[in-house]
């Protein structure tokens, strides 16, 4: 059975992205301190950190191919494509299934150039479509049923871009929130998917800083009545 994320090819890519996100503490601008982001807009945030990769682990990129080859989805949304890591990792999974496509959304202009060169050069991009602007816009409009959500980009944006795409989830989609575990931009996110009201049953998984595993049980209707 194929394994595309294993091929030398992939496998050259992954390795050159994961290398260069070690040194991500060498990039970040003096500027940036906890403060300035927790006050600065979203697109001033991914201008001032378009050189840092902030990617998901290794073995979070494995977990993802895993659960698309699990799931075996029509459409995966991505909240956040930086360099193109996870996105690597969800394309080798549909591209292994046999069909499907990724949307995946990124306001960094240099970082849509970027995850697009990496994307080609791993064999990959034809299964990917990159979209640029401010996902709370760009993925108002894309069309169900989505079967699995990448949550990857902004912390305090996450809950806002779920609610946007939960009319559109399909029954048992997976909603997989990276970076689950002990940051504070995340709590009314894990807040809200650990309400059962909600429409889902959800899990932290224990890779590096903790994903979210939350499965849609639910239904528009029920998302519109719960609010």
């Amino acid at each position: 059975m194929a394994n595309t994320l294993d091929t030398p090819q992939v496998q050259s890519v992954l390795g050159r992205l994961f290398a260069a996100a070690a040194r991500d503490h060498e990039n970040e601008p003096e500027t940036v301190t906890p403060g300035w982001l927790a006050s600065a807009s979203a697109r001033k945030r991914a201008d001032a950190l378009e050189a840092i990769y902030m990617p998901i682990s290794e073995q979070g990129g494995r977990l993802l191919y895993s659960l698309v080859r699990a799931i075996r989805p029509a459409t995966v949304v991505e909240f956040g494509t930086s360099f193109g890591i996870s996105t690597i990792h969800l394309a080798a999974g549909l591209t292994d299934v046999g069909a499907g496509q990724v949307l995946t959304t990124e306001l960094s202009s240099a970082k849509i150039t970027a995850a697009g060169t990496n994307l080609a050069e791993a064999g990959l991009d034809q299964v990917v479509t990159i979209i640029g602007g401010d996902a709370r816009d760009t993925l108002a409009d894309v069309p169900g049923p989505i079967g699995l959500v990448f949550l990857d980009g902004w912390k305090d944006l996450c809950l806002p871009v779920l609610r946007l795409l939960e009319p559109r989830l399909a029954s048992g989609a997976l909603v997989v929130a990276d970076d689950a575990e002990n940051h504070p931009n995340m709590a009314d996110y894990l807040s809200y998917v650990r309400d059962p009201s909600h429409g889902y049953v959800t899990v932290l998984f224990p890779v590096e800083d903790g994903m979210e595993l939350s499965c849609w049980t639910g239904s528009a209707a029920q998302t519109n009545l719960v609010g």
